[in-house]
């Protein structure tokens, strides 16, 4: 019950807040297709990903801010990617587009 805490914010607001970790890049993709074929899997992070991929796809539009990188942005890249990319992105950060990596990627590459 702390107000200073932005997870009580959420839970107020009925707003929800992941933690993709574990499901980050291709492994996280087949669980969410292998939840279609077996409804009765049930491990939360399965869930998560689920809701997470689900809230873009099925969302009329979507943009993104995403403050640094790394698999943050590639989750909720990934999550949009489903519907053929969001309509709208914002990044700050401070990755360099040389390397190949995510983090550093155009919003057409991530």
């Amino acid at each position: 019950n702390n107000e200073e805490s932005i997870y009580y914010w959420a839970y107020k607001n009925n707003i929800p807040v992941y933690s993709p970790a574990l499901t980050d890049g291709s492994i996280g993709d087949m669980i969410y297709f292998h939840t279609y074929k077996n409804p009765g899997f049930i491990l939360d992070l399965v869930e998560d990903i689920r809701n997470m991929n689900n809230e873009a796809v099925y969302a009329k539009h979507t943009g993104l801010i995403i403050l640094g990188g790394g698999l943050i942005k590639h989750h909720i890249c990934n999550a949009n990617l489903f519907r053929n990319g969001a309509d709208y992105a914002v990044y700050v950060n401070t990755a360099q587009e040389f390397d190949g990596s995510d983090s550093g990627a155009r919003p057409d590459e991530a």
